[in-house]
């Protein structure tokens, strides 16, 4: 798919035009989701949305309905967003928007049931996992993670992170930021940021695109990775320096190695475009029995 293409197929999903009933969204401590969920809403301002809330203690301006879920079942939040989507005065075929700000209150064995209860015909879910939280252990013997359960069923997957203008040591910042320790230059939660799109088609088959999104301006560009400088081989400065031994060729060196006739280039001269040959010169002590035709060097 073309980088237009791409930009085309993001617009659609986050203005619910394309088909993809769930949709995850991966933050972190570093970049938060709010700045998404932001922009699902300015691109869908004509549908109904309601803000399904575990951490969120004010009503975003966005938002038709809210609904403070925390310390209710995964199944009274699924009876609230149907009562809420299926309410006096909608109709089925109106699109409608449900986000839910936190995946991680819900306990890993209801998840799957939450997540197939809430999704209908015209409902698209947007669900935040915060993947700096840790998770509990499951109580089933190999039953996979919240967030592997959550990849694994996801229509589409929105990874976002900050997006850094110099280059940056990821293993230390990921350190310091296990630890609380937030960097002060570095551009953390910005309006624009990185964002790593897994698209599922309905073959099963996955695109993934990376995209810089500004959340002021409402635009998309395809992110494009900064190629680090080609390495001349032949460049002998990289050489100064690194021992006290002269590692560098003159200009005479040179012109001299470039002036040596390698064998191999005989054996091409002898056949011509043919093929190859073997080129051997007898030396003076070399026995050589002529009557023997096993002694023939060609």
């Amino acid at each position: 798919m073309s980088s237009q293409n791409s930009t085309v197929l993001l617009n659609r999903l986050f203005s619910l035009k394309e088909s993809s009933p769930f949709i995850l969204v991966l933050d972190s401590l570093i970049q938060s989701s709010y700045n998404v969920l932001k922009e699902f809403a300015y691109k869908s301002s004509n549908n109904k949305i309601i803000y399904i809330s575990f951490e969120t203690l004010n009503r975003p301006s966005y938002a038709s309905s809210f609904i403070e879920c925390l310390g209710i079942s995964a199944a009274e939040v699924s009876d609230k967003i149907k009562s809420e989507v299926l309410g006096v005065g909608e109709t089925t075929t109106s699109k409608c928007l449900v986000i839910v700000d936190s995946l991680n209150y819900i306990a890993n064995d209801e998840l799957a049931h939450f997540i197939s209860s809430t999704i209908l015909p015209n409902v698209t879910l947007v669900g935040v996992f915060h993947t700096n939280v840790p998770q509990p252990h499951s109580n089933v013997m190999n039953y996979p993670s919240s967030l592997n359960l959550l990849s694994y069923i996801a229509s589409s997957i929105f990874e976002i992170e900050p997006l850094h203008q110099d280059k940056i040591d990821e293993e230390a910042l990921d350190n310091k930021i296990s630890r609380l320790q937030f960097p002060i230059n570095c551009s953390l939660n910005s309006t624009t940021y990185k964002l790593t799109l897994t698209n599922r088609r309905k073959s099963g088959r996955s695109l993934i695109y990376q995209f810089i999104v500004n959340s002021v301006t409402h635009t998309y560009e395809v992110f494009k990775e900064s190629k680090e400088e080609d390495i001349d081989p032949e460049d002998e400065s990289m050489l100064k320096g690194l021992t006290t031994f002269n590692l560098t060729t003159s200009s005479k060196q040179k012109l001299a190695r470039e002036q040596v006739e390698l064998p191999f280039m005989q054996a091409q001269e002898a056949l011509g475009s043919s093929g190859g040959a073997i080129v051997y010169e007898f030396e003076k002590d070399d026995d050589y029995d002529e009557e023997d035709p096993y002694e023939d060097p060609f």
